[in-house]
């Protein structure tokens, strides 16, 4: 005869195998600065993203941070005529990447040196090393190791993102400023509306 306790070991082991049921692992903690491969970058990795839950990374120091007219550097490739001009110390590369269910972190990542964005993964499995898996067209595939790092270098930025002194963000992935309300406790937006219940939101999409 099968005890009460049995039974429900039983149905919890069942409710775990069905897709879609089971929990997924956090990632392990992925943030910190990492020195790329070859050497040729210091990499930020930071949580970023409304929840703070998704994963930003900045370029915060270069092995050859000038051209070969001694000019600082510049993201001359970028797809965006608008940020050709901008410095390549102090990019941001790591696009908001979100946890998947393998327990990693996905999303884009851009190559500065060719202009292009690149599918990537990310994740963390031994303490001080960051697992870099980038994909071009889904299936050409090759992974890197980046090695954290704690000590400072000669021209690596240290200050806090967006501040002077730190690396930039994209305008997509600053944060967003808290409205600000007058002495009266109520919103520009709230004076407008008074005390009329908002209307349900629109199922059309919002014009850029």
């Amino acid at each position: 005869m099968i005890d009460r306790s049995t039974v429900a070991a039983l149905a919890g082991l069942a409710l775990a195998a069905l897709p879609g049921l089971a929990l997924a692992a956090a990632p392990n903690d992925a943030t910190g600065t990492y020195l790329t491969e070859d050497g040729r970058a210091r990499i930020r990795v930071e949580k970023c993203g409304p929840q703070n839950t998704n994963l930003c990374g900045y370029v915060v120091w270069l092995k050859v941070p000038l051209n070969d007219k001694g000019q600082p550097r510049v993201d001359f490739k970028n797809p965006d005529p608008k940020k050709q001009a901008r410095p390549s110390l102090g990019h941001q590369l790591i696009m908001g990447l979100k946890p998947n269910a393998e327990a990693r972190y996905a999303g884009k990542i851009y190559n500065a040196d060719e202009g292009k964005f690149y599918d990537v993964t990310m994740w963390s499995e031994q303490p001080g090393e960051l697992s870099v898996r980038g994909c071009m067209l889904g299936f050409l595939c090759g992974s890197q190791t980046w090695n954290k790092v704690t000590d400072v270098v000669p021209g690596q930025l240290t200050a806090a993102t967006n501040q002077p002194g730190g690396p930039r963000s994209d305008a997509e992935w600053q944060p967003k400023p808290a409205a600000a309300k007058p002495a009266g406790g109520k919103t520009t937006a709230d004076k407008a509306t008074g005390d009329r219940a908002a209307p349900p939101p629109s199922a059309a999409p919002a014009e850029e």
